[in-house]
């Protein structure tokens, strides 16, 4: 049986090196995953957005963050699901993003 919650770490870990090459902080502190849903068989359903539907990586980001977790050894198929509801804004971001890029 997996541990889902060392795997949800793992997958996390795994999303901190993933940027927006437009914005110096990785998507998870910008508030782009919206879900991690991870099930019995290791499998891995990510739900994300982007800044804007006009991002310059919305066709690349994706396929990125699902070929960066599919690299994780207990990872069976990943699942990347990009959505626009609801919008993202600034209030999505962490703390440490928002001091980061002047917010606060």
């Amino acid at each position: 049986m997996i541990d889902k919650g060392r795997l949800e770490q793992s997958v996390i870990s795994v999303l901190k090196t993933c940027f927006d090459p437009e914005i110096p902080v990785d998507i998870w502190e910008l508030g782009l995953i919206y879900g991690i849903k991870i099930d019995d068989e290791a499998n891995v359903y990510i739900k994300m957005t982007l800044t804007s539907p006009a991002c310059p990586v919305a066709g690349s980001l994706p396929g990125d963050v699902k070929s960066k977790i599919k690299g994780i050894k207990e990872v069976k198929q990943v699942y990347v699901d990009l959505v626009w509801e609801p919008a993202w804004s600034t209030e999505k971001m962490s703390e440490e993003a928002k001091l980061l890029l002047g917010f606060i």
